[in-house]
């Protein structure tokens, strides 16, 4: 997504989405940001790494990462408007995702938190293909 793109219906529901899983990972297992939310915009919403962590920062960081957010904004890398639907967003899925977390046992929360940063991992190392390519020659 470009900074001047209009916002489009597929492009706010995108990051309503976004903005609700991230926000319901981070109710439930304290993750958000760097975890989800920056990959979510690479792979889904087009955004470049610069702008996704810009985006991210002013979603996540404003009151304790003022500088760091100023930095991205001036130099393009914060779009205000995509910034404000996801902080939305992630308000309402982190309460969602407290809920969860305080109703599942602590055993549960830690593999599904594991897989997603194996599964993040993969995905950011480019290596995702390549474990589809084997496993096709292997079955």
């Amino acid at each position: 997504m470009h900074q001047n793109k209009k916002m489009d219906i597929t492009t706010l529901l995108g990051l309503i989405a976004i903005g609700l899983i991230a926000g319901t990972l981070s109710g439930l297992f304290g993750v958000g940001g760097g975890v989800i939310i920056v990959p979510a915009l690479v792979f889904f919403m087009g955004f470049n790494q610069q702008a996704a962590q810009g985006t991210s920062l002013g979603l996540m960081l404003l009151p304790v990462g003022i500088l760091a957010v100023m930095n991205y904004y001036q130099k393009g890398h914060i779009d205000v408007k995509v910034v404000s639907v996801m902080v939305i967003a992630f308000v309402i899925g982190g309460y969602i995702g407290s809920k969860w977390a305080l109703a599942l046992p602590q055993e549960t929360l830690k593999k599904i938190f594991a897989v997603i940063l194996f599964y993040t991992g993969i995905r950011m190392l480019g290596w995702d293909q390549s474990l589809v390519q084997l496993f096709k020659k292997a079955f």
